[in-house]
């Protein structure tokens, strides 16, 4: 279902999670969904069925999104200023059968509450007549960024995926277009574009069958919109190739219908849904992860849920830390000659070195704010973060805002009036103190404050920002610059 790009900004090197997030909050229920959508400053996505959901944030979604004509497996694209919603009418087996249409229709806008609101008469692009080895559902819309020319691709397990042309201006089939085949043994496809490359993403497994579907999300990659679509070791998509996306895990199985939205540069994410959230029922919910690329391929991300870490800028390796006196340990090194000599004969064998405490240095920290630096990182109070999702505090598009806090104590990071990074000494839920955490395309992390005080809305463009080595600060997101990239590591 398709590249998105929204208006707002918004590796995992660490596996270890101690915060029970679930993916999306609210009522995030829904099947085959639609590449999530920004109209008005709200987020919407529409299903199976002729309804969909609405967020206002892009964390906490709830239904009330509207699309007519009933159906499966809907896409809705922006194009100008109007929105074209494209969906399958029966075929897919529903209604016992293949037989099928693929419609188009128009709307100005998403809010079902607006005056603008209404959709067009829907016109068929497509159809199947259940007899061919072809099934007209599951469509995937692709405005190809480098021609203004508008695909769709479509199809299921019965036949092929086939790609045909839509004119971007009516949304009706372009005139003598004749569809292609282009991959087999998936559905739910979609398309995207990046880097010269065409990818065609489709869903592989089985369907419909909550905790026990299969559903996997592959990928094959050409030059050509038209295919061949190949897959990393040379298999063409259309005998049956395809690479991993994203699969079954934390407790989700089911990973279908992909879709991409770009939220600023080298910030991406993919939606699609899970058939069935084993925390949440075994019910099929929308889900939202950061979207990867390795090697030209893409990778589907884990969802960032929090844990202690040390907060290492990817400028030189150094740790974000207090700014506070270094306590030395007071531990004598071992062995002969200060520990550089010949080993001893007979010696008792060394004992581990418990790691310095809280208690230990907390004493001789200033009792206000202080500030933060970057530093050699050596595993001590003032260097290990507790970053935790701030519970009722909301969220942005893929996940809810988070408190850091040195861990073992309520002293919190903040964002200041001069563009400055601080620690405050208890945590009180000040949006300032709230970060927005975002895993970028190369496996690094943007962390940026949710507002910045004494400016108007919500913080856009400022993150977390190496200025030298051991100068953190508040500047402009810059995905080509290191300063602007974090990494989090569980030592």
């Amino acid at each position: 279902m398709k590249t998105r790009i929204s208006a707002i900004l918004f590796t995992i090197h660490c596996s270890l999670f101690i915060s029970p997030v679930r993916a999306q909050v609210g009522e995030p229920y829904i099947h085959d969904p639609s590449t999530i959508a920004e109209c008005d400053g709200k987020y919407y996505t529409f299903g199976t069925g002729g309804g969909g959901l609405i967020s206002e944030d892009g964390w906490s979604w709830h239904s009330g999104a509207e699309r007519p004509g009933g159906g499966a497996a809907p896409d809705v694209l922006k194009i100008g200023d109007r929105y074209l919603c494209i969906y399958g009418a029966t075929g897919g087996g529903l209604g016992g059968g293949h037989a099928g249409r693929i419609l188009t229709m128009w709307n100005k806008t998403l809010d079902p509450k607006s005056p603008d609101f209404k959709w067009t008469e829907a016109v068929e692009v497509c159809a199947s007549d259940g007899m061919e080895d072809q099934d007209a559902i599951d469509p995937g819309l692709l405005l190809d960024p480098t021609t203004g020319r508008l695909w769709a691709s479509y199809g299921t397990y019965f036949g092929s995926i086939r790609l045909i042309e839509i004119d971007p201006k009516t949304g009706f089939r372009v005139s003598g277009n004749k569809e292609k085949d282009i991959a087999i043994d998936c559905e739910a496809s979609d398309l995207i574009y990046r880097n010269g490359w065409y990818y065609l993403l489709g869903t592989h497994g089985t369907c419909c069958d909550g905790v026990n579907s299969t559903y996997n999300i592959v990928v094959g990659r050409a030059k050509s919109v038209q295919g061949p679509y190949i897959d990393n070791v040379g298999r063409d998509m259309y005998q049956g190739g395809g690479k991993m996306v994203i699969a079954a895990g934390d407790r989700k199985t089911g990973a279908g219908h992909f879709g991409r939205t770009i939220i600023d540069e080298g910030v991406e994410i993919l939606s699609f849904h899970w058939e069935a959230d084993f925390d949440m029922g075994g019910r099929s919910t929308l889900a939202i992860r950061p979207l990867l690329w390795k090697n030209d391929w893409p990778v589907g991300g884990e969802q960032f849920k929090g844990g202690v870490f040390e907060i290492e800028s990817e400028r030189r390796g150094y740790a974000l830390e207090l700014a506070v006196d270094f306590v030395r340990m007071n531990v004598a090194r071992q062995g002969g000659f200060g520990g550089f000599g010949r080993p001893q004969q007979n010696a008792a064998p060394p004992q581990p070195v418990a790691n310095q405490t809280l208690d230990e240095v907390k004493g001789k920290w200033p009792e206000g704010n202080i500030p933060a630096r970057i530093g050699d990182y050596m595993f001590r109070p003032w260097q290990r973060w507790n970053v935790q999702p701030a519970e009722g505090k909301g969220g942005y598009l893929g996940g809810p805002y988070f408190k850091i806090t040195i861990d073992g104590t309520e002293r919190a990071l903040a964002a200041t009036a001069d563009c400055e990074v601080t620690t405050v000494p208890a945590y009180t839920g000040a949006d300032e103190q709230l970060w927005r955490i975002e895993q970028l395309t190369d496996g690094t992390f943007r962390i940026m404050p949710k507002v910045i005080p004494g400016r108007e809305g919500l913080n856009k463009h400022f993150c977390l920002y190496s200025a030298g080595d051991s100068t953190p600060t508040l500047a402009e997101y810059d995905f080509n610059s290191d300063n602007s990239k974090w990494n989090f590591r569980n030592h």
